[in-house]
């Protein structure tokens, strides 16, 4: 029964804290945050997402870290680039990365990473080739952003989803 109710608790208990956080504690903000939240989940289960399988868990930790780590080289990078005022060696382009990962929480995962990274941005991936296309800051790194994207990033969530 109260599966049916609240299919998704933690997505609604989540929710509603950040609800609350970014519009301050009151009753009125408490009830409207959590008939959201219960609406979200509703939603949510009416999409049916497919449940993510993990073969190695274990190994989440450890991608969080690389990727703590990397946004904030990335962050001191794109900094520097505008403190100079756009001076860099190369322009700013397009770049296409063949991948091996098919898993789609994997492939979202690594979606919500690129994007997340200053300097890049995840702009279409094509199921048929498996390729992705990213767009990059600064193409004088373009080998160290396919490295990073191939050894660091896919070859972890192939471990943890595939």
């Amino acid at each position: 029964m109260m599966a049916r109710i609240l299919p998704y608790p933690v997505l609604a208990a989540l929710l509603l804290l950040m609800w609350l956080l970014l519009n301050g504690v009151s009753a009125a903000q408490v009830l409207l945050g959590a008939a959201i939240a219960l609406v979200a989940s509703r939603i949510m289960a009416a999409l049916e997402p497919a449940k993510p399988r993990l073969r190695r868990w274990y190994l989440i930790p450890k991608l969080f870290l690389i990727v703590l780590a990397d946004l904030t080289r990335s962050n001191i990078a794109v900094a520097r680039i505008v403190l100079r005022g756009g001076r860099r060696s190369q322009g700013a382009g397009f770049l296409i990365i063949p991948l091996h990962l098919r898993d789609r929480t994997g492939l979202a995962v690594l979606a919500c990473i690129i994007t997340s990274t200053p300097g890049t941005v995840w702009v279409e991936y094509h199921s048929s080739s498996n390729r992705l296309l990213i767009h990059v800051l600064d193409l004088s790194e373009e080998e160290h952003v396919v490295d990073m994207i191939k050894h660091r990033y896919e070859a972890l969530l192939l471990e943890i989803f595939e």
